[in-house]
């Protein structure tokens, strides 16, 4: 190995240790975290089975729309995440696609949606065979102010 390698890597792995001793110590004076509760977010998930068929084009395009439709003005916007692969090499994909609304208020939620419930299911045979998962929960967003977010001098 000639010298300048040599010392590159030298140099190279101080200032890497450094980069994680700063990381992981105590925040400095100055730093302020502030978590913001409030929208609702609807993750409607669509698992990965063998076999089943998901219409990505049609749920774009058709579905999704119409359920943003019903919600009106209690939507803040609404996601379509496309499933692309796993975590874990060579294994199948957890979830073929997730849609995502948020929402102001779980109750105006639930008020839209009630009375449509019938023709949202009866969508699903329009794109696809995948029964979905629904979860709701309450996003909570944390804000982080440093003068020098990386921490890294």
């Amino acid at each position: 190995m000639n010298l300048k390698l040599a010392v590159f890597l030298v140099v190279s792995l101080f200032m890497l240790e450094e980069a994680v001793l700063q990381t992981t110590e105590t925040p400095q004076l100055g730093v302020s975290h502030s978590a913001e509760k409030g929208l609702i977010k609807i993750s409607i998930m669509y698992p990965y089975e063998e076999g089943k068929q998901f219409d990505m084009e049609y749920y774009e395009s058709k579905h999704m729309p119409m359920v943003a439709g019903f919600l009106g003005s209690n939507l803040v916007n609404y996601t379509i995440e496309k499933g692309i692969a796993s975590g874990i090499p060579n294994t199948p994909m957890p979830f073929v696609a997730i849609g995502t609304f948020y929402v102001k208020s779980l109750e105006d939620y639930q008020a839209a949606i009630g009375p449509n419930r019938d023709s949202i299911r009866a969508d699903f045979a329009n794109y696809t065979n995948i029964s979905p998962v629904i979860l709701v929960s309450e996003v909570v967003t944390y804000n982080s102010s440093l003068e020098n977010p990386s921490g890294i001098n």
